[in-house]
């Protein structure tokens, strides 16, 4: 007999460590539950049974799970017992019953009756020495299995759940403070992937939060260099198409039929070169999130079939006559004025309209001075990292002095001027003369004269490189793009600085 009662005893010690291992695998509170009652109704193979939890509101103990019962059958058992319950759970102390049919704690309790019920066993959960609960068990078949041996295996249970229980209920509270801090550090900070906490940009992340959780079109507008596709990239990776995919295409200084091409697609032998299908990249964007950058130098031809894909998510490849399907969300991209361009019939308005369902305008790094020392600081970090190096340093001089430049090229434009600084950088300190920017004029003619000063620039910079504007951009800081652009603008594109390399 001792043997056979050593044998069930290293049984059930086997069984407790496999328990704890299975409970202690489980984060989140409900599904614990379940499982520790799952446990221990198996166990003793109870009929039914349910655990109760302390609701530190109010202290009173409230039904979490019910097993072959319902909520309000277990609050049946749970009122004519409470002395039992209470019993339990205030003195930490496990309680075995026998027949609860003629035990008069359970005196007048319906359920009792009608179930027949014979065999009950309650035990506390305890943590630390104070009980946070409890599980009751009951049975009207089983009532051999209802042994003092089996009801302190289930109190050894209900110890290891009372941690797990905890553990589970800690960690519910960390996520949901660490929801808060992201919440929070979102609305001070903006997204991860934009540096800024001025006022200007605190309106632009307003924005691009209210519309993560939507599909609506989106329209990007804003000098070059201010962050357009980052916002984009933002949107998209914070959104609920995050796991899809992610396509950008400039569509300035493209041919029509080659951008055709590259948006829908073409079939083999629809051109000369055109020596096999080829899938656009509309089909490849399926699910996610197509970026459009430049929009406005899109030819009347494309607007013609983008309007098309935005009304119906329909479009057909170049030569071929089948109509494809694309679940895609549209956000592009303009340094232009788009309403201008409508005007001045050059842009279709009513795919304006498509396009222009939400508007977030980028302010010019001009226009958000304090966010310079912030960006620097964070470029000075990044290109630390890139490097494996220590961050080197900038004085309070040359952080006025960035600060009061107007910066054509905006953050892209600051960005390649700190890389370019911490490379000629003889030592740990950032001097003036590493900057190689112009010198800052007087404020107000700064101020009255940004966009021929901005001319003056470009010219004598574009003059220097003997026309090479390739060169040009990379002394400036700014993209071939921008550069482009600005001499289009001014008309010189044609007649000056013919050299792209």
């Amino acid at each position: 007999m001792e043997q056979n009662q050593r044998i069930i005893d290293t049984e059930q010690l086997q069984a407790l460590f496999d328990i704890g291992q299975v409970i202690n695998s489980i984060a989140q509170k409900q599904p614990l539950l379940e499982k520790v009652m799952d446990i221990a109704t198996e166990a003793i193979r109870a009929d039914r049974g349910f655990l109760m939890l302390k609701d530190e509101s109010n202290g009173n103990l409230n039904v979490e799970v019910a097993r072959n019962m319902s909520e309000g059958q277990a609050d049946d058992i749970a009122k004519p017992s409470s002395s039992v319950i209470n019993k339990v759970f205030k003195e930490t102390k496990p309680l075995l019953l026998h027949n609860a049919l003629t035990d008069p704690r359970f005196s007048g309790s319906e359920s009792i009756i009608l179930q027949k019920i014979t065999a009950v066993t309650c035990v506390p959960l305890i943590l630390k020495g104070v009980s946070i609960g409890v599980i009751y068990l009951d049975s009207a078949a089983n009532r051999q299995e209802f042994t003092e041996s089996t009801m302190n295996f289930i109190q050894a249970i209900a110890n290891q759940a009372a941690i797990a229980i905890e553990n589970a209920r800690l960690l519910e509270e960390l996520q949901y403070e660490n929801r808060l801090l992201q919440s929070e550090l979102q609305r001070t900070y903006g997204f991860p992937e934009i540096i800024g906490t001025s006022a200007r940009m605190q309106e632009v992340f307003d924005i691009m939060r209210k519309i993560l959780s939507s599909d609506i079109s989106v329209l990007l507008q804003g000098e070059s260099g201010t962050g357009k596709e980052l916002v984009a990239r933002a949107v998209h990776y914070n959104g609920h198409r995050k796991d899809k995919p992610f396509v950008a295409q400039f569509c300035g200084n493209l041919s029509e039929s080659l951008l055709e091409s590259e948006l829908f697609g073409h079939k083999k032998g629809s051109f000369t070169g055109a020596i096999s299908d080829k899938r656009g990249l509309f089909e490849i964007a399926d699910g996610g999130t197509f970026f459009l950058d430049e929009i406005a130098d899109i030819s009347p031809t494309i607007q013609a079939k983008l309007l098309r894909v935005l009304q119906e998510g329909n479009f057909r490849r170049v030569g071929d006559t089948e109509d494809r399907h694309a679940d895609i969300r549209i956000i592009s991209a303009t340094n232009k004025n788009l309403s201008s361009e409508v005007e001045g019939g050059n842009f279709r308005e009513d795919l304006y309209y498509r396009l222009n369902v939400i508007t977030i305008t980028m302010p010019p790094l001009r226009e958000r001075r304090s966010d310079i020392p912030v960006l620097v600081d964070h470029f000075l970090k990044k290109i630390a990292e890139k490097h494996n190096q220590k961050p080197k340093r900038i004085s309070s001089e040359v952080m006025k002095t960035l600060a009061q430049y107007h910066w054509p090229g905006n953050v892209r434009e600051l960005e390649n001027t700190v890389e370019r600084a911490v490379v000629l950088a003889g030592d740990n300190i950032i001097s003036q003369s590493d900057l190689l920017i112009p010198q800052v004029e007087d404020s107000k003619t700064k101020t009255r004269n940004l966009k021929e000063q901005e001319k003056e620039i470009v010219l004598r910079t574009l003059e220097e490189c003997e026309g090479n504007k390739t060169r040009t951009a990379e002394i400036l800081g700014v993209s071939l793009r921008w550069l482009h652009y600005k001499l289009s603008e001014w008309n010189i594109g044609k007649n000056r600085g013919n050299q792209d390399s």
